[in-house]
């Protein structure tokens, strides 16, 4: 993520985006510099307008971020709701049976 920070600081400060430039902002901030990463960050770059791309996302309506935490906590919402929908199935069978148990001789 450092890098795509270190991307848009220099996109911010209108100062050109590459190799060497990364690497210097990457190191500034105390981070040793991979030069994989840079070089893979530079070729995606190269044909991309950060404005408009940020522009867009900005636009783009507000959506809960899905998270592997998130994903989690509603894959636990939704076993706790089938084990809710289970217990009412169980209590409502019990009340049949207690009942039934009034009209036998």
């Amino acid at each position: 993520m450092e890098y795509v920070y270190a991307a848009l600081l220099l996109n911010s400060a209108e100062k050109e985006i590459n190799e060497d430039t990364l690497t210097d902002v990457i190191e500034a901030a105390g981070i040793e510099a991979d030069e994989a990463r840079i070089k893979a960050l530079t070729t995606a770059l190269e044909d991309v307008d950060i404005e408009e791309a940020v522009q867009k996302q900005a636009a783009a309506p507000a959506a809960p971020a899905q998270t592997g935490a998130t994903e989690e906590q509603g894959e636990k919402e939704d076993e706790e709701e089938e084990e809710e929908d289970e217990e009412e199935e169980v209590s409502e069978e019990e009340a049949a049976e207690g009942l039934g148990s009034l009209f036998e001789d």
